[in-house]
């Protein structure tokens, strides 16, 4: 119920399966977290902070057919936002071993058929290209950008979780020629790349 009252509280519409779905991902998180040391959100309520942080993006974008989460680590963003847009295809790139396994046990529990796992890193991928590209905490933009040239093509777009650096990273690539948003959510700025010129 206090996963429900924070997604109203945040404007975020989510379905009642959603929200089931997010509750189970939730409980399975802390469980294996005492194991396998997934995440530094070590109770529920860390936990559905990081999940609105993860999700809050559906209030201000269209998510298209096909995602790349770069990095998605325990779920974040790329398996939380999976959860919640069944009608759009996630590819989560997680290069750990034992968080691709948490990962692929969550998608099975869940029954999630809208999920790619790929335990490579994201250079490994090869010349895929997607509509939307995520990524929370992996590294600075310009360097994102690099390693990810070969997964986009002129129309796609990024979605970057970023914190008080956001600024000094788009200064950083001023020379891509950026046309882009920036939401921010407390201490949250999300980046939302919509066109760049770089090849």
């Amino acid at each position: 119920m206090y996963l429900h009252k924070l997604l109203d509280n945040n404007d975020i519409g989510i379905s009642s399966v959603g929200i089931d779905n997010l509750e189970k991902f939730s409980d399975i998180l802390l469980e294996w977290n005492k194991i396998h040391n997934l995440t530094g959100a070590k109770d529920k309520k860390s936990v559905y902070e990081n999940i609105i942080d993860a999700i809050y993006p559906v209030s201000f974008i269209d998510f298209p057919k096909s995602i790349l989460d770069v990095g998605t680590g325990a779920g974040f963003p790329g398996l939380v936002l999976a959860i919640v847009k069944e009608e759009s295809h996630f590819t989560l790139c997680e290069p750990l071993k034992k968080r691709a396994a948490f990962l692929r046990f969550v998608v099975t529990m869940l029954g999630l058929s809208n999920v790619t796992i790929i335990a490579k890193r994201v250079e490994e991928l090869g010349d895929i290209c997607f509509d939307l590209i995520t990524s929370r905490a992996v590294t600075n933009t310009k360097l994102l950008l690099n390693i990810t040239k070969d997964q986009r093509n002129a129309d796609t777009k990024y979605l970057l979780y970023k914190g008080s650096h956001v600024f000094d990273e788009i200064e950083d690539i001023s020379d891509c020629e950026l046309k882009y948003d920036i939401f921010t959510k407390n201490k949250r700025n999300y980046l939302y790349i919509k066109s760049m010129n770089v090849v």
